[in-house]
């Protein structure tokens, strides 16, 4: 393991063992302190964070984009903070700490025995959303991650959601698509991050007025399955409780190849994504590069 991976790993893990120890208000002083410091220093992901949401808002100028990416990096250390100490929460504590609207698509998909895919993009604590699922719904699911460098760190990323009660794929492999089928076959949960595509198969859409790619395969399992596809926005507010919303089902189009109806599919997901994030920008974690202009054509997604 190289030097820097050994760091990452051990920095990961103190997180894990120490920030869910602290009391919450220590904790999110904390984060917020940690945020403030990476903002001021402008380093890689701070510059990103600020091009992709001069993306969001084209007509905010340099000292509006600066103020936005103060408080996404703030939203973003929120996040970290609370998933260190997502363990440790009771489960009253989360079920308390998300209020989703308009749940009824997912209670109700689920009760008539469909499957469900639930894609997300990176709002606020996707974490917390899904342990409020298997805690609040008494819903297990099942996701998919992808494999990090070092792979102790991704055993504690897998570690970490099995703990919340969620089944984790490694992204690579082939056989997660498979395995995804199955349980939204059996009338199962499937819960996807899906606003960035991880490889050069993915499905290029319009977003805010520019071309990027996005994962076909929740429009393929919807597909494929049967199952409802739900879209999923998710923000914080000035309270410690995340707010959220269930957007209605994205249909399969009547007409079309399989691709074209990915396609479609795809772009309505992307609009719904879109949505959430104009609506609260500062909440949207991407501090990668995203649209196809900003990418390297010869390595391919960032």
């Amino acid at each position: 393991m190289k030097a820097q991976e050994r760091l990452t790993d051990a920095l990961y893990g103190l997180g894990w063992s120490t920030v869910k120890k602290l009391p919450e208000p220590v904790a999110v002083r904390l984060g917020r302190t940690i945020a403030d410091i990476a903002w001021k220093r402008r380093g890689k992901g701070v510059e990103r964070l600020e091009r992709n949401y001069a993306r969001v808002l084209p007509d905010a100028g340099p000292e509006r984009l600066a103020e936005l990416s103060r408080a996404g990096m703030r939203s973003y250390l929120r996040y970290w903070m609370e998933s260190f100490r997502l363990p440790a929460w009771s489960p009253e504590r989360i079920r308390g700490g998300f209020a989703p609207k308009d749940v009824h698509h997912l209670t109700d998909g689920l009760a008539a025995g469909r499957g469900v895919i639930l894609a997300l993009p990176h709002l606020a604590n996707w974490d917390l959303a899904g342990a409020w699922v298997t805690t609040e719904l008494n819903t297990p699911f099942t996701t998919v991650a992808e494999r990090l460098k070092p792979e102790t760190l991704y055993d504690r990323f897998v570690a970490y959601r099995q703990g919340l009660g969620m089944e984790v794929l490694p992204h690579s492999g082939g056989s997660a698509f498979g395995t995804l089928a199955r349980r939204l076959r059996d009338g199962g949960l499937v819960c996807l991050v899906a606003d960035r595509d991880l490889s050069a198969s993915g499905v290029e859409v319009d977003f805010f007025g520019a071309a990027a790619r996005m994962p076909a395969g929740p429009a393929l399992l919807a597909q494929q399955t049967g199952a409802l596809l739900l879209p999923v926005t998710l923000w914080y507010d000035d309270s410690p409780v995340m707010q959220g919303r269930v957007h209605p089902p994205i249909e399969v189009p009547p007409e079309g190849t399989r691709r074209e109806k990915a396609a479609a599919m795809t772009q309505a997901l992307a609009d719904a994504f879109a949505g959430g994030i104009a609506e609260h920008p500062e909440d949207w974690h991407m501090l990668q590069r995203l649209w196809l202009a900003d990418l390297d054509p010869a390595k391919g997604p960032a």
